[in-house]
């Protein structure tokens, strides 16, 4: 299985940083991760080879599989255009139109009937380079989607679970855990991959539950907020917040929300995050 998205068209020739994941005993702990499969739909991202293909084929209701390299995705069009549940799409799962295959089909409209999706399950071994760019997608996204398991360098892993206040702590952690629970199952060393990286990988599995509605903020306009937040990393909140707000305005909503100036974003857990919002008016619901 390829280090995501793209995968060499020569063993050998790994591109863009590609790792597959060798030996089916890591692979099926990944699979079970994502739980009983056999009533859902699963995306699986960067396919490569197969090895979590092989596996999901014979578990999963549907099965989509998102590769963009054009020779592997042919490969595996050939190797399970057998299984009506398999579908290879070739393509790269940060242009894909998501909405196309989640969401409301043609004749759908005239139908009278209320459309809710089917919350699917995503797994994939992500590129180091652009984990960020497709789990922020995916969170996009986030009303098609039950779970997510992604294999990721631990050191995003230890990012996307990080606590407020803790050195780990970033805009990613917060706008994951804003969107979902966050656990970190299992660690795997560079021996688990041909050929090995020189980091350690780990899988997580995030189980979506937006926060949105419980915060009483709107989406766009808190995600726009808390990248302001943890805009420039080293300046105070203060700082990365007067560039967009009245400093008079600004000072009140930091006194009611209890929000000290002088914090930094990392150190601010997301719930006073969003009472600081709602103080400075952009949050009222």
């Amino acid at each position: 299985m390829p280090k995501g998205a793209t995968a060499p068209t020569s063993p050998r020739k790994p591109k863009l940083g590609q790792h597959f994941l060798v030996g089916e005993g890591a692979a099926l702990r990944i699979v079970e991760a994502l739980g009983d499969v056999s009533e859902a739909t699963v995306l699986e991202i960067g396919p490569g080879r197969g090895s979590l293909t092989d596996l999901l084929a014979r578990r999963a209701r549907r099965l989509i599989a998102v590769e963009l390299d054009r020779v592997l995705s042919a490969q595996l069009r050939m190797k399970f255009n057998m299984q009506p549940n398999v579908e290879i799409i070739e393509g790269d799962i940060l242009t894909i139109e998501l909405n196309t295959v989640f969401g409301l089909k043609p004749g759908m409209l005239h139908t009278g009937i209320s459309f809710e999706p089917e919350p699917a399950r995503v797994v994939g071994n992500l590129p180091y380079y652009i984990t960020s760019d497709i789990l922020l997608r995916l969170l996009e996204y986030h009303r098609y989607f039950s779970t997510i398991v992604i294999m990721v360098q631990k050191e995003v892993a230890d990012r996307l679970a990080a606590s407020a206040g803790s050195r780990d702590y970033g805009l990613l952690s917060a706008t994951t855990q804003l969107y979902g629970r966050v656990e970190q199952l299992f660690t795997l060393p560079p021996s688990a991959f041909d050929p090995p990286p020189k980091v350690h990988s780990s899988v997580v599995r995030i189980t979506i539950k937006p926060r949105l509605e419980a915060l009483r903020v709107p989406e766009a306009e808190f995600i726009a907020f808390l990248k302001l937040c943890f805009g420039q990393k080293r300046k105070t909140l203060w700082n990365n917040l007067k560039t967009a707000y009245d400093e008079d305005a600004l000072r009140a909503a930091l006194a009611k929300s209890g929000v000290k100036p002088a914090i930094r974003a990392e150190a601010l857990p997301i719930e006073r995050t969003a009472a600081l919002f709602r103080a400075l008016g952009d949050g009222t619901l």
